[in-house]
C-alpha cells in the first residue's frame, strides 16, 4: 500500500515537472513569437520607410519639389489607387458572376449609361474649371472629396443590393475623376520645372499612377476577399478625403489669376477650334481609343465563348491556356503595355509630340494587320500589349500639345472636351466589339478594325501633306505667311509656358 502511495507522488511529480517544462516552453515560444513578430514589423516599417524615401526622390527630381510637381505627382497617385480601390469593389459587386450571354447585356447597357454623362456634361466641365482658374487646389478637393462621399453611398447600397445607387455612385465616381485629370492636365505648365518637358512630366504623373493602380488592384482584391466589397469602399472613402486635404495643401502658384479680357466674350472650346495641331493629335487618339475599346471586349467575349484557336478543342488542346488564365495574360499584357508606354514616353522626351502621335497609331495598324492574318495566343498578347502602349504614349504626347498650344484662359475647356471624346470612343469601340463577337470569329472584326485604322492614318498623313503644301505657298508669297502659319498652327494668344517643352 505504501509502495502505490510512493509511485502515485512520484507521477503527480512528473506531471507537475512536465507542465511546469510545458509552461516555460510556452512562455519561451511567446517570448519567441512576439521578438520575432516585432522583428518583422520593424523590417516592414524600414521597408516602407526605404520606399518612400526612394519614391520622394523620384517624384521630386529635376527641381520637381521646388515647383510642386513632386507634389502633384503623388497626389494623382494616390488619386489612382483610391480609383483602383473603387474598380475592383464595384466589380466584384456588379459584374461578377454573370453568365455569358447575359453578360452581353448587361455590359451594353453598362456602356450605354456612361456615354450619358459626358455627352451631357462635356460642354460645361471645361469651362467651368476654366471661370475657377484662382481656386484649382479647391477645385481638385471638390473632385476628391465629391468621390469620398459617393464611395460612402455605395457602401451602405451594397448590402441591400441596391444597384440604382451602385450605378448612379459608380457614374459620378467616373465622371468626378475625369474632372480631376482635366484640372490635373490643365495646371501641369505652371508646376513644370525649367529641364523638364511636358511630355517628360506627364509621363512621370502616368508612370506613378499606373504603378499605384498596379499595386493597389491585388490588394483590393484581396480585402475584398476577406471584408467585402462595403469594407473596401470605406476605406476607399478615407482615402479619398484625406487625398483631398493635401490637395488643399498644393502650392499656392497652381492657382492662376483670373484676369478677364477687356470686350472678350467667353471662348467655348470646341474641337473646331483648337487648330490643325491639336486636331490631329485628338483624332489619332480618337482611333486608337475606339480600338482599345473594341479590343477589350471583343477579345473578352471570344475567349468566354471559346472561339479562339487555343481554346476551340478544350483543355486537350493547349492545357496551358484555360479561360481565366487566358484573361490573366491579356489583361497583364495590357497592363505593361500602359507601363511600357509611360516610360517611353519620359525616354523620348526630346522629340516631337507631333510626330510620336502619328506613330503610335501607325504601329497599332500595322500589328492589327499582323494579328488578323496570324491570330493565335501570341499575336492576342502582342495587340494588347500594343494597343495599351500605343494609348498610353499617345495620350502623353496629347497632353503635352494640349499644354503648349493652347492657351491658359481655354485650356480647361479644351481637355474637358478631349476627356469626353476620348472616353466616348472608347465606348463606341467596345459597343462595336461587344456585337462583332457574336460572329464567334476574330476575321470580321480585326480585318474591320484595321481597314478603319489604315484609313485614318492615310487620311492623317493627307490632311498634314496638304497643311505643309499651303504653309510653304505663303512662305513662298511672302513674309507674313510665317504669322498666317502661327495663327493657322497654334490657336492661342498666350506664349508658351515653358520655352523647353
Amino acid at each position: 500500500m505504501e509502495g502505490g502511495w510512493e509511485r502515485a507522488r512520484e507521477i503527480s511529480r512528473r506531471v507537475a515537472r512536465g507542465a511546469a517544462d510545458a509552461g516555460r516552453a510556452g512562455v519561451r515560444a511567446g517570448k519567441a513569437t512576439a521578438d520575432g513578430t516585432a522583428r518583422a514589423t520593424r523590417a516592414t516599417a524600414t521597408g516602407v520607410k526605404k520606399v518612400g524615401r526612394a519614391t520622394r526622390r523620384l517624384t521630386h527630381a529635376n527641381g520637381a519639389d521646388r515647383t510642386g510637381l513632386g507634389r502633384l505627382i503623388e497626389l494623382s497617385a494616390g488619386n489612382s489607387a483610391g480609383d483602383a480601390l473603387v474598380t475592383v469593389a464595384l466589380a466584384s459587386t456588379v459584374f461578377f458572376g454573370v453568365p455569358v450571354g447575359e453578360a452581353r447585356g448587361s455590359v451594353a447597357l453598362y456602356l450605354v449609361i456612361t456615354m450619358v454623362p459626358f455627352a451631357l456634361l462635356a460642354p460645361f466641365v471645361g469651362p467651368i474649371l476654366d471661370r475657377f482658374r484662382s481656386g484649382r487646389r479647391y477645385v481638385m478637393a471638390g473632385t476628391l472629396f465629391g468621390r469620398g462621399l459617393l464611395c460612402f453611398a455605395m457602401a451602405a447600397a451594397v448590402g441591400p443590393g441596391d444597384l440604382p445607387t451602385l450605378f448612379i455612385g459608380a457614374l459620378g465616381v467616373l465622371v468626378l475623376s475625369k474632372a480631376y485629370n482635366v484640372s490635373r492636365a490643365a495646371i501641369m505648365p505652371s508646376v513644370l520645372p525649367a529641364d523638364i518637358t511636358l511630355v517628360s512630366a506627364n509621363a512621370r504623373v502616368a508612370l506613378f499612377t499606373l504603378v499605384s493602380a498596379g499595386v493597389l488592384v491585388p490588394v483590393g482584391a484581396g480585402l475584398t476577399a476577406w471584408l467585402g466589397s462595403a469594407a473596401v469602399l470605406r476605406v476607399a472613402m478615407v482615402a479619398f478625403l484625406l487625398l483631398g486635404v493635401v490637395a488643399v495643401r498644393l502650392p499656392r502658384h497652381i492657382d492662376s489669376p483670373d484676369l478677364e479680357e477687356d470686350g472678350a466674350a467667353p471662348r467655348w472650346r470646341t474641337l473646331l477650334k483648337v487648330g490643325p495641331t491639336v486636331a490631329e493629335a485628338v483624332w489619332t487618339n480618337v482611333a486608337i481609343r475606339v480600338f482599345s475599346g473594341f479590343l477589350l471586349f471583343f477579345l473578352l467575349f471570344l475567349v468566354q465563348d471559346r472561339a479562339v484557336p487555343w481554346l476551340a478543342a478544350g483543355p486537350a488542346l493547349d492545357p496551358l491556356f484555360d479561360i481565366p488564365r487566358t484573361i490573366a495574360l491579356l489583361a497583364g499584357a495590357a497592363g505593361l503595355g500602359g507601363l511600357l508606354g509611360a516610360v517611353a514616353a519620359n525616354w523620348t522626351r526630346n522629340h516631337a509630340p507631333q510626330l510620336l502621335v502619328l506613330v503610335t497609331l501607325a504601329v497599332t495598324a500595322t500589328t492589327t494587320v499582323v494579328t488578323a492574318i496570324v491570330f493565335g495566343v501570341w499575336t492576342a498578347l502582342a495587340i494588347s500589349l500594343v494597343t495599351a502602349f500605343a494609348q498610353e504614349l499617345g495620350k502623353l504626347a496629347l497632353d503635352a500639345i494640349v499644354q503648349r498650344e493652347i492657351g491658359e484662359e481655354v485650356r480647361s475647356s479644351t481637355f474637358g472636351v478631349v476627356e469626353a471624346v476620348l472616353q466616348l470612343a472608347w465606348v463606341t469601340g467596345g459597343l462595336i466589339g461587344l456585337v462583332l463577337s457574336l460572329t464567334r470569329s476574330h476575321a470580321p472584326g480585326l480585318v474591320t478594325l484595321s481597314v478603319a485604322l489604315i484609313a485614318v492614318f492615310g487620311w492623317l498623313l493627307v490632311s498634314r501633306r496638304r497643311r505643309v503644301r499651303v504653309a510653304e505657298d505663303r512662305l513662298r508669297r511672302g513674309g507674313s505667311g510665317v504669322a498666317d502659319q502661327r495663327v493657322e498652327t497654334i490657336d492661342s494668344t498666350k506664349p508658351l509656358t515653358n520655352p523647353n517643352a
